[in-house]
């Protein structure tokens, strides 16, 4: 109960910003349920949004009124019948309520009086006259509209012993609250005294008890008067527990405080009421110590534990610093610390996983069984850094679980695509407002061990702001020699690490930071031919869609030449995520048809591929030159994997113009005018008329023009289609080349080779030349992957020029 309540003085509203605050004056009970006035209560009713004030009926209570739609609501409502709902919205902090935002029970209300304030607000004495239900909002603007139910309170009989002793005792414990209290005036005793009815004894003290909203209206929505008083009764001895318990912790701390301690009186009081209440802070302090005794860390990590506790045990805890400490003790509970799980150092085991979960990758997977042989010799060794790049959907991300699975480690993935705080690797200062772990500590912490296998998802997609660089917060993560003592600024100790697998995936390597580049060992992951995702099909794609879909064994059959089909004519990738997509499309159909219970043949035909799938989207990366002059295949890299680019030049009457076109980059024109110039000083040697230099233009076309096309490695490409344009002869029969070209007609070293050899053989090209110092590289790619294919290593545009053009 408040004690402004039998001030009978009015609260000034705030301003709009504080609207329907209620105004701490007694409201004004009618002393006897006949006189509360009768009204027929319309079905549909304004409704007005409450911020913090409940309305009881018989109770006449004012509030203030300062939100536009409300006073709208109050103007109308009083020029016509007076008779409104009041309703509490749920939310005080919400401005501007919805429906859904308030409670579903009210009180019907009349407006006795309307006072304007020189602010702007209006104060309105409201009357309550029966408790409603509100139901469906009919319209929100200018203000609420719904449809109410009355709910009538069933009030017990006059000569209901058993509710005349429950109001009673309310009574009675009400006046003891009064004399306990030291906020409320005496002469409430008299007021509810006064009152002779007992609906309006029950309704006045529930509008005049310190209560949260929210047990107001539990209160207003207790079915029945009796269930009312009853609720009442319990919060009311609540309340007189808590002041006798007070008053009983005031004497102790008075008894105990003496003249030096008297600034402390705040405080002691504090933990004297937590003690009281069960919930004194050395709880937390011994369950902390507890904890540590069956930690499994060094001898200094247990020092500045105990060194914390005791800053704790130090600090008040009403005050923020003493969560912010007990949040860091937590974590330096929850970290594994030294605890590790036991490796799986059964080889052949680890090596079956791995295959299961993936196919090919070879160099991964021996370069992790390596490492658990040198583990089953040893018995320790750092773990080393991989980095997996390679074109997406090739499994780089997968990957690191299974070779969790196959160590018998537990599994973390920090996603650093977008990255672009370093605080998000080492951590916030614990000085901070919200101070967190970095994300490594952090995950090492969820994963419950120290030496996990953790995904360094895109890393080559982190960005430099303003907030610092997260790749060079990685060098210290990353590198072997120095994250033995790895430091987070939360933590503010050093980490040990070593024992973490990490393993880095990467589209692009070149985007990377040089220097954190340096630290991992680069594993490429290319793309996949044909075969290979056949087999990743029919292995794995295929059982997992039917799986995901509900489909039995049998209910989908793709052979290997459909498979083919889908792979060859409706992907264009590496990786087999586009083909996984192309798989489930079938699938989906497969359902629908055995949920519809179609007839179908369980082995699918390429007219049925056809049919779910649409017309094939890809059929241009097939080698279509042959015996034209000035069309040469080149081959280009690109994210998802290599492809096939035509290069074509012609000859138009002009006065020597080079023009370029197809969205080349600045690199490739350079490429393109280094190629013309060598064309030109060797025109003898090519046996070129000079005047053909001067009398035509030059047109060099990179067909596709709305894809980007950059590099240097289509300098012997565009020589060549220079070359048969100015000279007439034409280009070999399926061939194709990379290399870029100096203005000395030397070859010099391009990337990407396995890429563009594999898009070489998947468009049918049978003959493809590279610069010699691409040999290693070509000699790195699988026997399997090249079959069918000539190589010719070349130094010269000379030799590019003998192998491509025909005599």
């Amino acid at each position: 109960m408040r004690k402004n309540d039998f001030d009978n003085e009015e609260k000034r509203g705030k301003g709009v910003d504080m609207i329907e605050h209620k105004i701490q004056a007694i409201p004004i009970i009618a002393s006897d349920d006949d006189t509360i006035e009768q009204v027929n209560i319309p079905e549909v009713l304004p409704i007005l949004a409450l911020r913090s004030s409940v309305l009881f009926p018989g109770g006449v209570t004012p509030i203030t009124v300062g939100r536009e739609k409300s006073i709208a609501l109050i103007r109308s409502v009083h020029s016509g019948d007076g008779i409104l709902g009041a309703v509490l919205q749920k939310d005080v902090a919400v401005e501007n309520p919805t429906p859904d935002q308030l409670y579903r029970i009210g009180t019907v209300a009349r407006i006795l009086k309307v006072l304007e304030m020189p602010n702007g607000n209006l104060t309105v004495i409201l009357s309550g006259l029966e408790k409603i239900e509100v139901g469906e909002y009919i319209s929100t603007e200018p203000f609420f509209k719904a449809q109410v139910n009355t709910i009538l309170d069933t009030t017990p009989d006059k000569n209901n012993a058993e509710f005349v002793a429950l109001v009673d005792t309310i009574k009675e414990t009400a006046y003891r609250i009064i004399n306990l209290s030291t906020t409320l005036p005496k002469e409430a005793i008299f007021a509810i005294k006064n009152l002779e009815s007992l609906r309006q004894t029950v309704n006045f003290i529930c509008s005049n008890l310190e209560l949260v909203d929210e047990d107001k209206q539990m209160l207003l929505e207790a079915p029945g008067l009796m269930a009312r008083a009853r609720k009442l009764l319990e919060i009311l001895i609540r309340e007189q527990q808590l002041l006798e318990l007070r008053d009983k912790i005031q004497e102790k701390v008075k008894q105990d405080l003496d003249k030096q301690q008297r600034d402390y009186y705040l405080q002691q009081q504090i933990r004297t009421i937590q003690e009281e209440l069960g919930d004194d802070t050395s709880g937390d302090i011994d369950k902390l110590r507890e904890a540590a005794k069956g930690k499994n860390w060094k001898k200094e990590v247990a020092e500045l534990f105990d060194k914390e506790v005791s800053k704790l045990e130090r600090l008040n805890p009403a005050i923020a610093e003493y969560s912010i400490q007990l949040s860091y003790l937590n974590l330096m509970l929850e970290l594994p610390w030294e605890d590790v799980t036991k490796d799986n150092l059964d080889l052949n085991c680890a090596r079956k996983q791995l295959d299961n979960d993936h196919y090919g990758l070879e160099e991964v997977k021996e370069r992790i069984l390596e490492h658990l042989a040198v583990i089953k010799l040893k018995g320790d060794l750092k773990s080393p850094i991989l980095c997996l790049y390679g074109p997406p959907g090739v499994g780089k991300t997968s990957l690191g679980k299974s070779v969790a699975t196959a160590l018998g480690r537990k599994f973390g993935r920090i996603a650093l695509g977008g990255l672009h705080d370093e605080a998000e690797i080492r951590g916030h200062r614990r000085t901070y407002i919200g101070a967190m772990p970095g994300r490594v500590i952090e995950t090492i912490k969820r994963c419950g061990s120290s030496n996990p296998v953790i995904i360094l998802d895109e890393v080559d997609k982190m960005t430099v702001s303003n907030h610092g660089d997260p790749s060079s917060a990685l060098l210290e993560v990353l590198d072997p020699e120095q994250n033995t003592t790895f430091h987070d600024n939360y933590l503010d100790m050093e980490y040990d690490l070593s024992k973490v697998l990490f393993i880095a995936t990467a589209n692009d390597i070149s985007a990377i930071n040089p220097a954190l580049r340096d630290r991992m060992e680069l594993i490429n992951i290319s793309g996949y031919i044909l075969e290979d995702k056949v087999q990743i099909a029919t292995n794995h794609l295929i059982a997992k869609q039917s799986e995901a879909h509900g489909l039995k064994e049998g209910d989908m059959v793709l052979t290997p030449e459909i498979l083919e089909k889908i792979i060859s004519e409706y992907t264009r990738e590496s990786g087999v995520r586009s083909l996984d997509k192309n798989i489930a499309k079938i699938a989906r159909y497969r359902a629908k048809n055995i949920a519809f219970e179609e007839s179908f043949n369980a082995t699918l035909t390429a007219e049925d591929v056809q049919t779910i799938l649409g017309k094939p989207k890809f059929l241009n990366d097939k080698y279509e030159v042959k015996d034209m002059v000035g069309v040469v295949t080149g081959l280009a890299w690109t994210a998802v994997g290599g492809d096939i680019l035509y290069i074509e030049s012609l000859l138009t009457p002009g006065k020597g113009k080079l023009s370029l076109t197809g969205n080349l980059g600045d690199v490739m024109k350079e490429s393109a005018t280094i190629a013309h110039e060598w064309v030109m000083a060797h025109h003898a040697e090519l046996g070129i008329d000079p005047a053909m230099f001067e009398k035509h233009d030059l047109n060099i076309h990179v067909p596709e023009g709305a894809v980007p096309k950059d590099g240097p490695s289509a300098g012997i490409t565009l020589i060549t289609s220079i070359v048969s344009t100015y000279t007439g002869r034409k280009v070999t029969e399926r061939i194709a080349m990379t290399g870029e070209t100096t203005l000395r007609g030397r070859v010099t070293a391009i990337g990407g080779v396995k890429e563009k050899v594999l898009a070489a053989k998947r468009a049918g090209i049978t003959t493809i030349i590279v610069p010699e110092d691409n040999r290693k590289d070509v000699e790195e790619i699988k026997a399997e992957y090249v079959k069918g294919i000539t190589f010719h290593y070349v130094r010269t545009n000379e030799e590019v020029l003998e192998l491509a053009l025909q005599k």
